[in-house]
């Protein structure tokens, strides 16, 4: 579970620009500084759940970055067709990811 974060945040650098736009399409203000911050939290938290170093912060800190990074970037309510299709189908996925997350966080 860890491990899928630490990818997730190194790869938001490798495609740092691509990442950048679509966050600013989201009107989020300032969304250099979100993917920074995000990506480094997330590789962080994922690093702290792979060393089971205070595991349940770490949990509960990548179940509220899940959350508002879908919330965020994953807005299917506005989207139509195929887009709307990949939006859920990638909620779905992060709702598994929480769940993941839940189990970790309950069993230290």
């Amino acid at each position: 579970m860890g491990g899928f974060y630490i990818v997730a945040g190194v790869h938001h650098f490798l495609i740092f620009e691509r990442m950048t736009k679509l966050i600013a399409a989201q009107n989020v203000p300032t969304p250099k500084a979100v993917l920074v911050a995000g990506s480094l939290f997330q590789s962080v938290a994922g690093l702290l759940l792979i060393a089971g170093v205070f595991q349940v912060w770490p949990a509960i800190g990548l179940i509220i970055f899940t959350l508002t990074a879908s919330v965020m970037l994953l807005n299917f309510w506005n989207l139509e067709g195929e887009l709307r299709r990949n939006a859920i189908t990638q909620w779905r996925c992060n709702l598994a990811l929480i769940g993941g997350l839940l189990a970790l966080g309950a069993a230290p």
